[in-house]
């Protein structure tokens, strides 16, 4: 049997083994005022710490939330958090509104945005510092583009009977996530045409910019055929020395090799920059990376850290534990910025990637078919007659080669449906997108566009009006009082464990913190 046939069959014969896999969302989403401007009130303190409560914290800009769920088995139960945790904010932000778009509301000026503060412990300062080099590097504006994190892990049980190579579970399961990887990267374009949701862009954000756009409202900029300007040459993308840093998705040792010459490596306009300003920290160094969670790629191979522990360390001494995909753009008609139907889907494409063959990269690791298709999709992808390329079969369509993917998916959703017991969501969330294929005018861009349009209003009011919606409905969905009185416990101990950690570092100076942490590798 091959590859795909003989994977398909090892599950079919353990019925209950998908019945465990995981997954978890990471929502970032603006506060603005009721005139769509960036809040520049602090973090509320009824959601407590943002240092130290684990479901609501803030990620680059004081302003901007994440929301994070725990793992789930499940989709219904993954949603059901997920809007909690939307209540709950939605209560503790009073007139202000979560922004429900990637693209950017109404920024201040770049040095009137507000960098996320954690307070003055040094755990808190080296998040903080670690912002402001962000700021240097890359400038605040593109900081405030947010989106979703779909955390993805299988079941242990699984990776000994689907043939990965190593000597052990540990070794397997690495090798597995990174085959998982490779086929993402192959294969990502197509959830950028199926799910992009930024193709277009206030005016006020456009400052020092050249792309091609056009005007489609009052105020708004598209490219022609964009589906995800997030995700393009507009949005936040690697920088100079980032994109001469090509991480390795063939094994693990080479990958996490490349990522520590990054992370001790200074380059030359950091060092420019330097580490300190009128007796300031403004970057916690001048490497290519100050950390490792600066490198910002479409996916990233995760494990869990203890305190203290760098991520790379994490995954030398225990290796890979979950996939997080970042490319997903906000979905501005889901309340929740996702739906369960896109999960559904994302499921089933990841179990995909998990199973199907996964040839290692050629070219030391880099695959410059995969990023041209990819770049290709989000500037251009409702183009139509659209042509991609692949080492493997030369020049193909968009649509051809999304078609014959999702045929290859469906025993996989057919699978997950059987396993789950989810009736057939999977199959019908796979079915809901040959509709797009068949026709560029079903993607939610095309829709955005289409819907901005007959609105007559820029993009900023669009989505204010969406966003004040979202919000009046999470705040007519009341939480049950168990809940309700969980999560502002949670917030109120969040508040006492900063304070707590606060005063355990008083003694230790940020200079001794940070050199701990940069030797702990």
């Amino acid at each position: 049997m091959n590859t795909r046939s003989s994977r398909l069959h090892v599950l079919q014969n353990q019925p209950d083994i998908l019945r465990t896999l995981r997954r978890g969302i990471e929502k970032e989403g603006l506060r603005v005022d009721t005139s769509a401007h960036l809040s520049l009130r602090p973090h509320p303190v009824a959601l407590g710490s943002a240092l130290t409560n684990e479901h609501i914290t803030t990620d680059y800009s004081e302003s901007l939330l994440e929301l994070i769920t725990g793992t789930h088995h499940d989709v219904a139960s993954l949603m059901d958090e997920l809007q909690s945790i939307h209540i709950f904010t939605a209560q503790g932000i009073d007139s202000e509104t979560m922004w429900n778009q990637s693209m950017p509301a109404l920024l201040p000026n770049e040095a009137d945005i507000p960098i996320a503060w954690y307070g003055k412990s040094n755990v808190g300062m080296m998040k903080h510092i670690y912002r402001r080099g962000l700021a240097e590097r890359y400038g605040k504006r593109m900081q405030c583009i947010a989106g979703i994190h779909y955390n993805f892990s299988l079941p242990d049980t699984l990776w000994p009977l689907l043939g990965f190579d190593g000597l052990d579970l540990q070794e397997q399961r690495s090798t597995g996530y990174l085959a998982l990887i490779r086929n993402f990267t192959r294969y990502s374009w197509l959830l950028m045409y199926l799910f992009g949701a930024s193709p277009v862009v206030s005016s006020s954000f456009l400052k020092g910019h050249n792309l091609p756009l056009e005007k489609v409202a009052p105020d708004s900029y598209t490219l022609p055929w964009a589906t995800s300007l997030r995700m393009s040459d507009l949005g936040y993308q690697n920088k100079e020395a980032q994109a001469e840093l090509q991480l390795c998705y063939n094994d693990l040792d080479t990958f996490l090799m490349r990522m520590l010459h990054a992370t001790r490596t200074p380059w030359p306009d950091y060092e420019r920059i330097g580490t300190h300003r009128n007796g300031e920290w403004i970057q916690l160094n001048t490497n290519i990376l100050q950390i490792e969670n600066e490198y910002y790629s479409n996916i990233r191979p995760k494990r869990t850290t203890q305190s203290g522990e760098r991520p790379s360390a994490a995954l030398a001494q225990r290796g890979v534990e979950y996939v997080e995909v970042r490319c997903l753009d906000i979905d501005p008609y889901a309340p929740l910025g996702i739906s369960e139907q896109s999960c559904h889907f994302l499921d089933t494409f990841l179990l995909f990637c998990t199973l199907e063959s996964s040839d290692e990269f050629p070219n030391n690791g880099f695959c410059q078919h995969s990023k041209n298709n990819f770049a290709q999709v989000v500037r251009e992808g409702r183009k139509p007659g659209l042509i991609l390329n692949t080492p493997e079969h030369g020049s193909i369509s968009l649509k051809d080669w999304g078609q014959k993917l999702l045929e290859d998916m469906e025993p996989y959703a057919d699978l997950l449906d059987q396993h789950l017991q989810s009736g057939h969501a999977h199959r019908e969330a796979l079915h809901a997108q040959k509709h797009k294929l068949l026709d560029p005018d079903n993607t939610p861009s095309a829709q955005l566009l289409r819907d901005l349009s007959g609105s007559g209003l820029s993009f900023l009011d669009f989505t204010l009006q969406q966003s004040q919606a979202h919000r009046q409905h999470l705040l007519d969905t009341a939480l049950c009082p168990k809940r309700q009185a969980a999560y502002e416990q949670a917030a109120t101990d969040s508040l006492t464990l900063q304070e707590n950690i606060e005063a355990a570092q008083a003694n230790q100076s940020f200079e001794d913190y940070l050199s701990s942490f940069e030797t702990n590798s």
